[in-house]
Formats: C-alpha cells, structure tokens, sequence
C-alpha cells in the first residue's frame, strides 16, 4: 500500500500563533502516524514561486494522510494556522516503484 505525503509551504505571518498551530497538531499526526521528513529548514528556490518554509509530513497510506487532514482534531489545528500563515497544500499517494 502506497505512503501518502502532506506537502506543504508556508509563510509565516505570526509566530507565536503558528507555534500554537504546532502544539494542537501533535496529537492528530501522532494518531495517524505522521513522521516529519522535511520541517523547515535550509531552501534554495530554482524555480517557480517559493514560500519561506516547506514541510514534507509522511503517512503509513494516502487514506492515513486525507483521514488526518479531515479528522476533528486537525481542523481544529488548522483554524490556527489559518490566521497566521499563508501558503499551499497537497496530499499525494506515495509511487511504489
């Protein structure tokens, strides 16, 4: 069964509320398993628009990733972030190649 992935890349806009955005989404990714493979960190833009920061969460399956996205917990989150940051989503299936 194919890994689904949350891409996401933001701009921060006000920090002390996307940290509290962080603390209410620690519990739905530990529900469905989430792992960070990307969480910020060193970007070098090449091509198309870019955003400050991006973030790579995996899922055990792609059902997994669209279960967190629309579980009670993260939409609570969600309503957070929303205020403080500006940016694009997707969730993908992973390829097993």
């Amino acid at each position: 069964m194919p890994k689904g992935y949350w891409i996401a890349r933001m701009d921060v806009k006000d920090a002390e509320t996307y940290d509290k955005y962080r603390a209410a989404n620690a519990e739905p990714f530990a529900d469905f398993g989430a792992k960070f493979l990307v969480r910020g960190g060193a970007q070098t833009p090449k091509e198309g628009d870019s955003r400050s920061r991006t973030v790579v969460l995996e899922f055990p399956s792609y059902a997994d990733a669209l279960a967190c996205y629309e579980s009670e917990a993260y939409q609570r989150a969600k309503e957070i972030r929303v205020g403080a940051s500006e940016g694009d989503m997707v969730i993908v299936e992973g390829y097993e190649g």
